[in-house]
């Protein structure tokens, strides 16, 4: 199974309320190449990885897959995949849209896409894709992830 997260709001969230995860390279190193991650990410994604599932970033950025790689590197996690808007836009150029939705992880072969946006999970609806919705302030946020991870799974 492949589950994939989008970036910001989701997995970086830059308001002061939201608790981070401590960097596994000194403060100046991280400034210089990191962003916040949202605490708690490092555990879910060892729980995720320890059920079989691959883990995947999925982003309507224009960050490249060596930079999401390399953010994450500095908390000391590794992906199975990255896509940008770049490979998002290349992969469904060629497909029947009547609009090209901002995702679509059936293309990646992604069973589950954690997002903060309401217009990703309509998408979702639209498209037959799972979305689970989360909130910069969600306290319990990766449980709302497992206990999707569960019923995609059981499905």
């Amino acid at each position: 199974m492949r589950i994939s997260f989008d970036v910001d709001e989701t997995l970086v969230c830059r308001e002061a309320a939201v608790p981070v995860e401590a960097s596994v390279l000194p403060g100046f190193i991280h400034r210089r190449f990191g962003e916040p991650l949202r605490r708690g990410t490092g555990a879910l994604m060892q729980e995720l990885r320890q059920r079989g599932w691959s883990i995947w970033i999925y982003t309507s950025s224009g960050r490249t897959a060596f930079q999401i790689r390399r953010w994450l590197w500095l908390y000391g996690l590794r992906v199975d995949g990255v896509i940008n808007e770049e490979r998002h836009r290349r992969e469904l150029s060629s497909r029947p849209f009547a609009r090209l939705p901002s995702k679509y992880p059936p293309a990646f072969g992604i069973d589950l896409h954690v997002d903060d946006s309401e217009g990703v999970r309509m998408e979702g609806e639209e498209h037959g894709f799972k979305v689970v919705i989360i909130r910069p302030h969600d306290g319990d946020w990766t449980r709302k992830v497992l206990d999707a991870a569960n019923l995609a799974h059981a499905i």
